[in-house]
């Protein structure tokens, strides 16, 4: 059969040997084996070398690729920041009440503008020079400005932002009265400009920690595996003289010329090229070794045909089993060859593609244009290392995804003859991809249910014990005017308790609806005996053998909300109740107070039962929003004890109780000192506030 593909006929066939005398033919094989010995050392060396200078340019390219992610990263988030400024700046100013009036939680804000320690100051400066004076915002500019270079460049900086009407940065900031300074204390400054019809409103300034930035947005595995610093102009220049193979990420802040130095600090060397180092030195050991057994048995040619005959066999079975497609053509674009692989992926038998040019019968007649393009590009220069991503018609009309990769095909003497191509099937991982942005989709959709559902479990958590209580008091008050049996003065002090009931309900939906809109709790001094004795009290008169309190005999402040310290506290102890008549023992609970054994500013409080305890491998569960043990329970009491907390600036914990020995819940909070707490000269204590991110699950 004729190929129509060429004139020349290319047949593969086994080299000869010219045949020769004997004596010379031994001679000619020991010449031979000295020269493979010679390229053998010659090969070795060559691959040593190779293997070092791919190694240093490995870890170049990693250490460059490292530097681009760290840069794109630090680009997301301080655009991020000054979107999140830009929203600040247009609230704060129409907000009536001007910035303390519009909430920080009231703006989605990003990582930079969440995270503590990175925006140390911030505010609304109006362009009006009669309107900035009281403004702290203003009071910190001045104190940064004391510098001169500092005052140079926070004038520039608010130049550049009024006028190109584009946010500017200004810094490092110089410590007043300092040389130089640290990674820890470079300071810059941000300007965000507001215009308002065409005029100049005025700037949301906001004084930024650079390191507390970086150390935010860079992740905990990027650190364990690199060391970063930050280089300013002078740094930048002779870091990059001192040691070439040091990386640096410009941060990319219009008025700063600040990068992060990247060193990698864990060195992982490639295995692929040192494998196929041995793999190439054992196969030319192997070589060495077949010539050397053929110059002492010429006779077993025919053995050794048969042997080449059952590798050629294997290859081509190898081929054919294959799941990646082969295809082969000319300069010109023509097909010379395809393996089974390749006609199974585009539904065409061989003698239906070889020979064909462009257009391909594969090609889908909708792109047919955009893959001739593609396909002169390849034929003319190849493919990247990359790959192209296109897709494939199959015989049978559905469409396949494929990555193809081009390598040069040459003759045995160098000449080109076209190109070898690789075809991977990937329509099962585009599906893979497309599968997971629509489950992601739904996860968010999930979320935000979630999230509803837990402000519902809350309100039935918290407000379970005062409808409860209220409904008792019902009953018992139309029972008992039912039999007449009422005065005057007990029916006063029965609707003073309902009303009591009612309003500790509605300051409960007031206290949940706070920690949905994030807003501010109202913290006041306590002192936690006298507190823990009003909470107590009550329940160990019911209850005198059940309920034991251990007070101490001197004062301890804190400074909390009482609302949302009683309701922990009263959770902690309706636990406690709960699990101590599960005991064997009689049910005891007790209430402790005192100072932290391993701290000395902090109130430790206690809560201990003679309950079975909570099992060792539960005591990392227990405070986890919807985990209870017990029947029916809704798993939101100790996980809202959590909260309440954790926004108090503290920490709870479980243990095993050494005296009654069921569990110990252990409440540890910030003491206050006894002169802020009576009010000898202290500064007035800020809010605190409660997110709804801290409740249960979030």
């Amino acid at each position: 059969m004729n190929s129509p593909l060429d004139d020349t006929l290319f047949d593969f066939d086994l080299l000869q040997r010219p045949a020769g005398a004997g004596a010379g033919r031994g001679r000619r094989a020991t010449l031979w084996l000295l020269g493979l010995l010679l390229m053998l050392v010659v090969a070795v060396v060559s691959l040593v070398i190779y293997l070092q200078r791919f190694e240093t340019e490995e870890d170049l390219r990693r250490q460059t690729a490292d530097a681009q992610w760290l840069e794109q990263g630090a680009r997301f988030h301080f655009r991020r920041l000054e979107d999140d400024l830009q929203v600040l700046a247009h609230r704060t100013r129409e907000s009536p009440e001007g910035e303390a009036g519009f909430p920080l939680s009231a703006v989605n804000a990003g990582l930079l503008l969440r995270e503590p320690g990175v925006v140390q100051a911030q505010g609304w400066l109006p362009a009006q020079p009669n309107a900035q004076a009281d403004r702290p915002i203003a009071r910190q500019l001045l104190a940064d400005a004391a510098d001169p270079v500092n005052a140079e460049m926070l004038a520039v900086m608010q130049d550049v932002a009024s006028g190109l009407r584009k946010p500017a940065y200004a810094g490092p900031m110089r410590a007043v009265g300092q040389s130089g300074q640290g990674d820890e204390a470079v300071v810059v400054w941000l300007a965000v400009p507001l215009f308002d019809e065409g005029r100049f409103s005025g700037s949301y300034l906001a004084r930024l920690s650079l390191w507390r930035a970086v150390d935010a947005f860079v992740p905990l595995w990027f650190k364990d595996q690199h060391e970063i610093r930050l280089l300013d102009e002078l740094q930048r220049t002779s870091a990059g003289v001192r040691d070439e193979r040091n990386r640096q990420a410009a941060l990319d802040l219009p008025g700063t010329d600040l990068a992060l130095q990247v060193r990698t600090t864990t060195a992982d060397a490639p295995t692929v090229p040192r494998t196929f180092f041995l793999v190439a030195v054992v196969c030319l050991l192997g070589m060495l070794g077949a010539l050397y057994a053929l110059r002492l048995d010429f006779l077993k040619r025919q053995r050794v045909e048969r042997a080449l005959q059952a590798q050629v066999a294997l290859r081509s079975a190898m081929e054919n089993a294959a799941t990646i497609g082969l295809r082969a053509w000319d300069r010109k674009g023509r097909i010379l060859y395809v393996n089974r692989a390749f006609c199974r992926m585009v539904g065409f038998e061989p003698d239906e593609l070889l020979g064909r040019s462009a257009p391909m019968p594969y090609w889908p007649a909708h792109q047919a244009a955009e893959l001739d393009l593609l396909h002169r590009d390849a034929i003319a220069q190849g493919t990247e290392e990359a790959g192209i991503e296109v897709q494939f018609q199959h015989k049978a009309g559905h469409l396949v995804d494929v990555l193809i990769h081009e390598a040069p095909l040459n003759t045995a003497d160098g000449r080109p003859l076209g190109w070898m191509s690789s075809v991977l099937d990937i329509s099962e991982r585009k599906r893979a991809e497309r599968s997971a942005v629509r489950q992601q989709q739904r996860l968010e959709a999930s979320g935000r249910l979630v999230a509803m559902g837990e402000v519902a479990s809350t309100l039935a958590h918290e407000l379970n014990q005062p409808l409860g209580a209220l409904s008792g008091f019902a009953n018992g008050l139309l029972n008992r005017l039912r039999q007449g049996r009422l005065s005057d003065a007990e029916l006063i002090g029965v609707v003073e308790r309902m009303g009591q009931l009612s309003a500790k309900a509605g300051r409960i939906i007031q206290r949940v609806s706070a920690f949905a809109r994030r807003r501010e709790m109202s913290r006041q001094p306590l002192e936690l005996g006298a507190f823990v004795r009003r909470v107590i009290e009550p329940l160990q008169r019911q209850r005198p053998s059940v309920f034991q309190f251990v007070l101490p005999t001197q004062p301890l402040w804190i400074e909390g909300d009482a609302l949302l310290l009683e309701h922990a506290l009263l959770n902690l102890v309706s636990n406690a109740e709960h699990w101590a008549a599960q005991g064997s023992r009689p049910p005891r609970v007790r209430v402790g107070v005192a100072r932290a054994i391993t701290a000395d500013q902090a109130v430790e409080l206690t809560v201990d039962d003679s309950g079975p305890g909570v099992p060792s491998d539960q005591r990392d569960q227990v405070f986890n929003a919807f985990f209870s043990a017990k029947d029916g329970g809704m798993g939101m009491g100790l996980a809202i004890c959590r909260s309440v907390v954790e926004a108090h600036h503290g920490h709870i914990d479980v243990g095993a109780s050494a005296e009654l020995g069921g569990a110990s819940f252990r409440l540890s909070l910030p003491r206050l000192p006894d002169a802020v707490a009576t009010g000898n000269g202290a500064p007035p204590s800020g809010p605190g506030t409660l997110p709804w991110s801290d409740l249960p699950g979030r």
